[in-house]
């Protein structure tokens, strides 16, 4: 039997960046390929020099398309990478709005910097441009869920549903003798839109995240929590901006304003959707029926709840709209996009709210502001901020502390060992001892370069 090995390369000690290499044989796959993003020591990672020769690495599995596990892909390729990058077939989809769009933003937000002259950095440069993501398209394979795929060299690989958002993934390969497991990001059971993630009965080692590791999501129904928030705000003459991931968290705001639109109780207050992403995400429900809980009637009623804003120019003229009215943006932890503009227009007036709809990472704009910052630095200056700051974090796509431990409880015997990756320490560290205390498995928090021999 060939040596193989598992390296933690991202992801580990911090929530985002997750790249995992699997090496056995001369070979290497690596699983997700995700940008570090959050605190500025996190993202200078992405401009150091990837710790293995790109042009190396025979292939990349993506559980899912979120940029902390996409991200990276076309600077991957821009080094070197030529190989498959196998995905679902929604990922697949998601991937070409995501990247893109990554692309643009950093490009524009170069030329930005450059135009005002707030960079260090003469010229700024983005990390990675628009012919980057197109190479890196070109590069994705589709995989069936639950249908073991040949990836080569006696190597298989097997998809199955993770919930978390459209075409999220956990992800088996069975290789040398040995299957490793890696969760991705786990969704939650019962969501209004998403399928539960799907179990995994045996594992000799497992990868899995634990975002929401140390803490439990509210019972109390996310529709019911915005509502409050909405009429508080209107009530006052406001207007609830809503900082959204464009994939996943829109399109579900989207059906619970649909619901309570349709039991009357959000009767007047128009809703917008300000992200040509979010918008075109939307329409990638109807592309991938068996891949959510809607109808196709529900789902177009549902995405139709809002109106959809298309241009800068319309999105301008929102920023200065008196009406009260609800405003969904990207981007969802407020570190770039159409809803910083919104934010500067609305956040310096008390009688609106800005509200967060989930996990604001450490060093993002989302983050501060729920830790009481009352300004925040965008666009070169800074913006005060005196608009109500709430948040729901019950809408959260990932699984809290007893949904992973639900999760685990679907394998048949403990894996030899499980990592704990993709977390704040304290949250790595409060799973670990939920899962060595209640489930007697061997388990450890590796650390970003670790090496582990799979015996």
């Amino acid at each position: 039997m060939s040596k193989a090995s598992l390296t933690f390369l991202g992801a580990a000690g911090t929530v985002t960046g997750s790249r995992h290499l699997l090496r056995l044989g001369g070979r290497s796959v690596l699983v997700d390929c995700g940008l570090f993003q959050g605190l500025k020591p996190l993202r200078l990672k992405n401009w150091a020099p990837f710790p293995v020769d790109p042009s190396t690495i025979d292939a990349v599995v993506l559980t899912h398309a979120h940029l902390d596990h996409s991200g990276y892909l076309p600077k991957l390729v821009r080094e070197g990478f030529r190989g498959p990058v196998y995905c679902s077939a929604a990922t697949a989809d998601l991937c070409e709005l995501l990247l893109l769009d990554s692309a643009k933003i950093q490009e524009s937000d170069a030329e930005f910097a450059n135009r005002h002259g707030f960079s260090k950095h003469k010229p700024a440069l983005p990390l990675y441009g628009r012919r980057d993501a197109l190479r890196a398209l070109d590069q994705l394979t589709p995989v069936a869920f639950n249908t073991p795929f040949d990836l080569g060299h006696g190597a298989n690989l097997v998809f199955r549903p993770a919930g978390h958002i459209l075409g999220a993934a956990t992800a088996e390969v069975r290789w040398g003798g040995r299957t490793v497991v890696f969760s991705g990001d786990l969704g939650r059971y019962d969501d209004p839109l998403m399928h539960d993630p799907a179990p995994v009965r045996q594992a000799d080692y497992l990868v899995v995240e634990s975002t929401y590791g140390d803490r439990l999501h509210s019972p109390v129904a996310p529709a019911e929590a915005l509502l409050e928030v909405i009429q508080r705000t209107t009530a006052r003459g406001g207007t609830v901006i809503i900082p959204s991931f464009a994939v996943g968290r829109a399109q579900e705001l989207l059906y619970l304003c649909w619901r309570l639109k349709q039991s009357g109780r959000l009767p007047l207050t128009p809703v917008y959707l300000d992200s040509p992403m979010a918008i075109n995400a939307s329409g990638m429900l109807e592309r991938h029926p068996l891949d959510h809980r809607l109808s196709p009637d529900e789902c177009e009623a549902a995405m139709s709840v809002a109106t959809y804003i298309q241009d800068v120019e319309e999105s301008k003229a929102l920023s200065h709209n008196t009406m009260p009215k609800v405003i969904i943006s990207a981007s969802g932890m407020a570190t770039g996009g159409r809803v910083l503009h919104h934010i500067k227009a609305y956040g310096p007036d008390p009688k609106n709210t800005l509200l967060f709809a989930g996990y604001q990472a450490a060093g993002t704009r989302g983050e501060a502001l729920l830790n009481g910052a009352r300004e925040v630095k965008m666009h070169g200056g800074w913006v005060p901020v005196r608009a109500e700051i709430d948040n729901l974090p019950m809408l959260s796509a990932h699984a809290d502390s007893n949904e992973i431990l639900r999760w685990l409880g679907g394998f048949q015997r403990p894996p030899k060992k499980t990592f704990i990756v993709h977390g704040e320490g304290a949250a790595s560290e409060a799973l670990q001892a939920r899962i060595v205390q209640e489930l007697g498995w061997d388990c450890n928090i590796p650390a970003e370069g670790d090496e582990q021999v799979l015996s």
